[in-house]
């Protein structure tokens, strides 16, 4: 991925400008979610195009990355450094959940749509932090790691 340059976030050249508290706080953390998900996935993408690879190594790394069990690793390995107003809307995020997802633990699927609640807070008020964040997550690791801790946990 192209690095942020003159501190510009990677973010800001999709035209978003940030919005107020306000104005963030009308929106419900299921619709940040939504659009966290999409910015996560984008940023996943972007991540894994260089060096260029065949399509289905492409589609191959970008779904083991956005599957619900290393969404929540990477919050996991985010926390020590979220700010405490970071860890409220992670709080609001894993508490809006609802339904019972069919394939995964519960406990894990709250953290990922967690996560994503964070990313689509994060890109509507702070690109530059979001940036910051995702620049700390470890895409090398197997993302597959902790969906083998949650089932040894159950």
């Amino acid at each position: 991925m192209v690095s942020p340059s003159d501190g510009e976030s990677p973010f800001d050249r999709l035209g978003t400008a940030t919005r107020s508290i306000a104005d963030l706080n009308q929106l419900s953390p299921a619709a940040l979610a939504y659009l966290g998900d999409a910015v996560y996935e984008l940023y996943i993408r972007s991540h894994y195009l260089f060096p260029p690879k065949r399509q289905k190594i492409y589609h191959q790394k970008v779904v083991e990355q956005v599957r619900a069990e290393a969404q929540a690793r990477h919050l996991q390995s985010l926390e020590p450094y979220l700010s405490s107003s970071e860890i409220e809307i992670v709080r609001r995020g894993r508490n809006a959940t609802f339904g019972k997802p069919k394939r995964i633990h519960p406990t894990i699927y709250r953290q990922a749509t967690s996560l994503e609640t964070l990313v689509g807070y994060l890109y509507l008020s702070d690109p530059l932090r979001l940036a910051e964040l995702l620049g700390k997550l470890d895409l090398d690791l197997d993302p597959l790691g902790s969906e083998a801790n949650a089932k040894s946990q159950d």
